[in-house]
């Protein structure tokens, strides 16, 4: 039986109800709160067939405890992830336009869910992540991704390094994110066609064989006195250049 947990604000229930309302377990909104947003989650809630519980303030917030419910709440099952047999089909249906994002073992459940977040922003085809050595789908995570995760087609491997090479073998051009000399930077690198993001975990970057395993480094150009930036905010900076490129976007 899939794991169940509370998820709180309007921006993250909104994202539940737009994309996977199947998951949703119950649907609590504040009696006496008000605004045009609330409402409309209240219509749109209405119109899928999904009953809400209202509920007074005080109540909330104890089931909230130290989340900033905004008015509302709703307890949602943990979505499944994707079996490893779902990548081919995954990327015979993106084609030219295959773009994964691979995270090698990141921890942190604030850091997945701002990845999460700038992956399906950046319409990115799926996230793929090793089973073990990193997080998995939370409530933290969902939280952070402003619900966002629900929309993403995400696997979770046993062998990150296996899957890179399904990837190559399906012409899937493989870039890792890396401080090493030898890394390009990403502005002066062609994104276009099929290709993989590949981010390590927070600190110690990208482990050994998957380093070798992609098919170049690459690095985003910063301020001489920065050593790195966080994993979250490289994601969304690759994710957006290789956005641009693809589509031409100049403003």
């Amino acid at each position: 039986m899939s794991e169940t947990f509370w998820i709180s604000g309007l921006n993250a229930v909104a994202g539940i109800l737009g994309t996977r309302y199947d998951l949703l377990v119950e649907l609590k909104l504040e009696q006496d709160a008000g605004g045009e947003r609330l409402a409309l989650l209240w219509a749109t809630a209405k119109k899928l067939g999904i009953a809400v519980q209202w509920m007074e303030r005080r109540q909330m917030d104890q089931l909230a405890t130290h989340a900033r419910h905004q008015g509302v709440l709703a307890r949602v099952r943990t979505p499944e992830m994707l079996r490893e047999e779902a990548l081919t089909g995954l990327i015979d249906n993106a084609g030219h336009e295959a773009l994964f994002l691979l995270l090698d073992g990141v921890t942190d459940p604030h850091n997945l869910g701002a990845c999460l977040r700038s992956a399906a922003a950046a319409g990115v085809t799926a996230v793929i992540a090793p089973k073990d050595r990193a997080v998995g789908l939370n409530e933290t995570v969902l939280r952070a991704s402003a619900g966002t995760a629900l929309q993403l087609p995400m696997l979770q491997v046993t062998n990150l390094v296996r899957t890179m090479e399904q990837l190559k073998r399906a012409n899937v051009w493989l870039y890792g994110a890396a401080l090493e000399e030898s890394a390009k930077s990403v502005y002066q690198t062609d994104l276009r066609g099929p290709v993989g993001l590949v981010l390590g975990a927070e600190g110690s970057g990208l482990r050994r064989l998957t380093r070798e395993t992609c098919d170049a480094l690459i690095h985003i150009p910063m301020a001489p006195d920065v050593e790195s930036l966080n994993v979250s905010v490289s994601t969304g900076i690759l994710l957006f250049e290789a956005r641009r490129q693809r589509y031409h976007v100049t403003g």
